[in-house]
């Protein structure tokens, strides 16, 4: 089943002051560790605060065999994405 999942690279601390429910958190340095919670067919969207960090998670993945991987950038536009993306499912 293709599963859909967000993840948050940001720092604990970062996570802390500001979050999105249903998202995950992975710091973009340990991204691999999403072979805990996704398989290579999922559709997996990364965002940090300003997208840089979730771009090079992106890269990460990529270079691991994911071929799903969407930088949606920022937090901001990441909240109004996901916002969007639920309402449209």
């Amino acid at each position: 089943m293709l599963t859909e999942i967000f993840i948050d690279v940001r720092t604990p601390e970062e996570i802390e002051i500001a979050s999105i429910d249903s998202t995950y958190h992975i710091e973009w340095q340990d991204i691999l560790n999403v072979k805990e919670i996704a398989s290579f067919e999922d559709k997996i969207y990364l965002f940090c605060r300003s997208g840089v960090r979730s771009e090079n998670a992106k890269n990460i993945l990529l270079n691991a065999g994911y071929t799903r991987v969407l930088n949606i950038g920022g937090f901001e536009e990441a909240s109004e994405y996901i916002k969007k993306k639920r309402k449209n499912p």
